[in-house]
């Protein structure tokens, strides 16, 4: 369990792109590792490691995004910290590819990968220290990520959040990877009973939605096609780099 103390966690948002970049810190070795950067943030990111006294040593990703540009590319250059996105990505930037069930340690911090794909076929959530779970674009506050485009697939993202993520402790903390209705965080075991995504009736988890009745779900919520995404998804296969 973590010592307050000695670790830091911060959430900070971006409004145009309504994501959460997550800062991690251990205060004794003055470490850090921002968890999905956004390139507009950047100033922001590093004005707040350099108030809390930290170096950034690892950028890590949760997916290829098509809403915002990261920032790891820019914070690479400044800070000379280390790129890592998960295993078999669309990208060949990175300096590292974290596998599933592979831990990732920075002084007492430990985060376990878990390998969530269905909103792109490369996408993790990340475990902090056995109490709380970034989820990314998977699993969001009472919602999911979408699965129409960047080889998504519904039926794989229902598999990775009812058989990976819904098993995790019913206390363990979820932080997701954006919110559009000003929510900041919940837990396993509100989402399960709550998200009306996988069941048919909100607060009660045994009206479980069927694997088929999620997908149909999924393939018909007509959503646009996010603004950013035609120069997003190209930059960000090169962790940010803008042409």
């Amino acid at each position: 369990m973590e010592s307050v103390e000695r670790i830091l966690f911060r959430q900070l948002f971006d409004p145009e792109s309504s994501t959460y970049t997550y800062l991690i810190a251990d205060v004794y070795i003055q470490e850090a590792i921002l968890v999905d950067p956004v390139l507009e943030q950047v100033d922001r990111d590093l004005q707040t490691l350099e108030e809390l006294g930290v170096t950034l040593r690892y950028c890590l990703e949760t997916h290829i995004h098509a809403d915002h540009i990261t920032g790891t590319d820019q914070l690479r250059k400044l800070t000379r910290c280390r790129s890592i996105v998960p295993q078999n990505p669309h990208t060949i930037c990175a300096d590292r590819q974290i596998q599933d069930g592979e831990i990732l340690r920075l002084g007492d911090i430990q985060i376990q990968a878990i390998a969530t794909p269905g909103h792109t076929d490369s996408h993790f959530a990340y475990l902090i220290n056995d109490d709380r779970v970034l989820t990314g674009d998977s699993l969001l506050i009472r919602s999911c990520g979408r699965t129409d485009f960047q080889n998504g697939d519904a039926g794989k993202l229902y598999d990775s959040i009812t058989q990976r993520l819904f098993t995790l402790p019913d206390t363990t903390l979820v932080y997701p990877g954006h919110d559009y209705w000003g929510h900041a965080i919940s837990t396993i075991g509100e989402e399960k009973c709550w998200n009306p995504r996988f069941v048919d009736s909100p607060g009660d988890p045994a009206t479980r939605k069927s694997r088929a009745a999620f997908i149909e779900l999924m393939a018909n919520l007509d959503l646009p096609i996010p603004h950013k995404m035609v120069e997003a998804v190209p930059a960000n296969e090169l962790c940010g780099k803008t042409l």
